[in-house]
């Protein structure tokens, strides 16, 4: 039969009940004949309490030993759900990252997977054991346990199916899917059959959350095929049928895809972001690097970019961050960057959120941008930022108009109709 890896999220094994739910689960599949690897996150709101923890003990903890403590949430995890399984005649075998092992780079809180050594993993599997592998974790070169950032999970994942050349990776999550929209924003929103990984990346990197976008990442480059779940399901569920459940996550050019696409596939807002604005640069060969250098170098990812037409040898360039790198990357442009260029000031906004629509029907429909600008205007939002690719516009808004820019684009883009 086919070799599965499945990720179940913390609200999944949030409980001891819910662990034995998953595990009744995983017991299905492995008894309808599949191989199976699993890997699940932390109890929900495991981490967070592991976190808050090391914060009282030291206010900017050492980035080492945080990622020790923050590693731990998983591991208890893996050893109560091989328990279950065990306690229901399923021969189960944990493992933490490191003995895996999953090898990563050194940045701690945010590592990259180099390597994964599915030697082990695959013993395993030929002796019929079910394999529970801690998400979330690696080890650097130098035996460094390191953490790959909050949702990684997902992209352990996939990135163990990748190594293991898994027929399918599923994730199991508390929605059944990929939706046109949050549903708690726009209840008409509708659940996605089919999606295309680039549809997905886009839609990850635009604010949805179902899929952390470093696993998606993944999924494309090593084209492992990807499926969202509901854990909240019945377990009993007959395993055909939940296999064509929840939305699948494959290939522009799979047979399916090609009759022709919807202009747009789905909307998405992210209130995680923060703008940052740097006035009065000289316009000049350099400028860019000189002020985005020191924040690549601090390890704070850039997401939209914009620098205005030059006015007397002068120019403005705006950015946006993640929030929580938001009072990091303003203490480097004040401190080292402003001294440096000599531009007037460094100015931020919190108070914004980016809103994007997404899809492959964009490539071949024109007026798409301009019937998304229209719609805000007709609803009184002012644009602030705008960033484009093939398949995505975004705009940056201020952060009160987030929900009512998604529910109007949501509908005059006839997203609630099949």
């Amino acid at each position: 039969m086919a070799l599965i890896v499945q990720k179940f999220g913390g609200t999944s094994v949030g409980s001891v009940e819910r662990i034995r739910s998953v595990a009744r689960r995983v017991a299905k599949w492995r008894a309808a004949g599949h191989d199976l690897v699993v890997v699940p996150s932390a109890m929900a709101g495991e981490t967070n309490r592991l976190i808050a923890l090391a914060h009282e003990l030291q206010p900017h903890p050492d980035a080492r030993e945080l990622d020790v403590v923050a590693a731990t949430g998983e591991q208890v995890s893996v050893g109560l759900l091989a328990m279950a399984l065990i306690e229901l005649g399923v021969q189960a075998r944990s493992y933490a990252g490191w003995q895996v092992k999953v090898l990563t780079d050194s940045s701690h809180g945010k590592a990259r997977i180099v390597a994964i050594d599915g030697e082990r993993l695959r013993n395993d599997l030929a002796e019929g054991r079910v394999v529970v592998v801690a998400g979330y974790q690696g080890v650097d070169a130098k035996g460094n346990v390191t953490t790959l950032g909050r949702g990684g999970s997902d992209t352990s994942a996939v990135a163990l199916a990748a190594a293991l050349e898994a027929d399918e990776c599923q994730i199991f999550t508390d929605v059944d899917g990929v939706y046109t929209a949050d549903p708690r924003i726009v209840p008409e929103a509708r659940r996605l059959h089919t999606v295309t990984f680039e549809e997905m990346l886009e839609m990850a990197s635009a604010g949805s959350k179902v899929l952390q976008i470093r696993s998606v990442e993944f999924a494309g480059k090593y084209r492992v095929p990807t499926r969202v779940l509901s854990s909240l399901t019945d377990p009993a569920m007959a395993v055909d049928e939940e296999a064509q459940s929840g939305t699948l996550i494959t290939f522009e050019e799979d047979p399916h895809m090609a009759m022709e696409k919807a202009v747009v596939s789905g909307v998405a807002a992210q209130r995680d972001e923060a703008k940052i604005t740097v006035p009065g640069v000289p316009d000049k060969p350099g400028i860019a690097y000189a002020i985005l250098g020191p924040i690549a170098d601090a390890n704070i990812d850039v997401d939209m970019i914009v620098q205005n037409v030059s006015h007397d040898g002068m120019t403005d360039l705006s950015f946006t961050v993640h929030r929580n790198d938001y009072p990091r990357a303003m203490k480097i442009l004040k401190g080292q960057v402003q001294p440096h260029i000599k531009c007037r000031d460094v100015t931020g906004d919190e108070r914004i959120a980016k809103v994007s629509i997404v899809g492959l029907g964009m490539r071949s429909h024109a007026g798409t941008a301009a019937k998304m600008f229209r719609t805000l205007a007709e609803e009184g939002i002012n644009i602030q930022m705008i960033s484009t690719s093939e398949i995505k516009i975004s705009v940056v808004i201020e952060e009160k108009y987030a929900e009512l820019a998604v529910r109007v684009l949501h509908k005059v883009f006839e997203l609630d109709q099949e």
